[in-house]
């Protein structure tokens, strides 16, 4: 049998040639950072591609997290889902905030708008939801519940890129919403993320902040910190956003040949395409039932990386799970059932757009 490596996920690789003469262009004009021509042309770009009115650029993706709540002057509790990458949650704490986490939806692994009144207190400022592998929150319900009580709305969009509800950008819901370019999403800068905003003025100020707070030679207008994007990952971007449709579609297909091949194992569950969405495809987790399918979970995630097919436990451990949070009171696994069981039944498979057919089937033999 093929024992090459099939990884979880494959970065949008840019044509090499290209992006040789864009490097070439960055260095004969020798203005490498600090909101070059490059930086300008993918902000446009992505505003315009992604169907939003502005967007500021980033290193990473936690970046934007950070700097969104310090923007909106967020403290006390900040409601948000303990079923996420960390870095949800890390932001809250680095901003001096208490994260109170609420239960999901297993519907769709994100947070359910029914549990988040109950969790609202005086010191509520905030609440962070999660569209989870790309897949869009109610965000009307959650927009309900903000301007009942007053509050801030901040997006991790961080699976999201592209995604719509009835031809309308998720990005464009709540105060604000961030992305992440890294090379594991669908649309990548190398490392990279972003930020959405609804006018100008909170646009400046954005930029601002990620450039130490730096308004101009004299004025500091905020304890900023420093995460522009360079010019070659801007460069980068630029290119790969020419193939990210291809990418998307190749994603799609994949998907479409996993649930056709699981749909009658008996066991496994997954996700179904939502009605009015279009997808990008970032993730394709399943979910194991372990006396139905005949093996847990672990089992089955250890017999394929014996194989070299490098699946991941996305997301596992829970945020609330880690010793930073677990003494939460809102951490305690009773308040969070339906995540603690999604957590411990997930399994993503290889997902992304260099997948060749004999990949899939190799992976699909190994589940059935």
């Amino acid at each position: 049998m093929d024992k090459s490596l099939i990884t979880v996920t494959s970065p949008l690789l840019p044509n090499l040639d290209e992006f040789h003469e864009e490097l070439k262009k960055i260095w004969d004009c020798k203005w490498i950072t600090n909101n070059g021509s490059y930086h300008k042309k993918l902000e446009a770009a992505l505003a315009e591609y992604l169907g939003v009115p502005y967007v500021s650029l980033f290193t990473n993706g936690t970046l934007p997290l950070l700097t969104a709540l310090q923007a909106l002057r967020i403290t006390g509790e900040v409601i948000t889902t303990p079923y996420s990458f960390v870095a949800t949650t890390h932001s809250i704490w680095w901003n001096g905030c208490k994260p109170v986490f609420v239960d999901i939806d297993p519907a769709t692994g994100n947070i359910n708008p029914d549990l988040i009144e109950a969790a609202i207190t005086p010191k509520t400022t905030a609440i962070m939801p999660v569209h989870v592998y790309g897949k869009p929150c109610d965000t009307k319900r959650i927009q309900e519940i903000a301007d009942t009580y007053g509050l801030k709305v901040i997006y991790d969009a961080a699976h999201a890129f592209g995604v719509k509800v009835n031809d309308e950008s998720i990005l464009n819901a709540g105060d604000m919403s961030t992305l992440s370019f890294h090379a594991t999403k669908v649309f990548n800068t190398i490392e990279g993320g972003a930020m959405i905003m609804h006018d100008e003025k909170t646009k400046k100020r954005i930029d601002d902040l990620k450039n130490f707070g730096i308004h101009d030679e004299v004025t500091v207008v905020g304890p900023g910190i420093n995460s522009k994007m360079d010019e070659m990952r801007s460069a980068y971007g630029l290119l790969n956003l020419r193939q990210v449709d291809a990418a998307i579609a190749a994603r799609q297909q994949v998907a479409i040949k996993y649930r056709e091949a699981l749909l009658d194992v008996e066991g496994i569950t997954f996700f179904d395409d939502m009605p009015g969405v279009r997808h990008n495809y970032s993730y394709f987790p399943i979910f194991i039932d372990e006396k139905a399918f005949g093996m847990s979970r672990d089992a089955l995630y250890a017999k394929m990386r014996a194989a070299n097919v490098l699946g991941r436990r996305y997301f596992y451990p829970l945020i609330s799970e880690f010793s930073t949070y677990r003494g939460l009171e809102s951490a305690r696994p009773e308040n969070l059932p339906n995540a603690h069981k999604m957590a411990y039944s997930v399994l993503c498979l290889p997902m992304h757009h260099a997948l060749s057919d004999d990949d899939i089937q190799r992976i699909i033999d190994l589940i059935r």
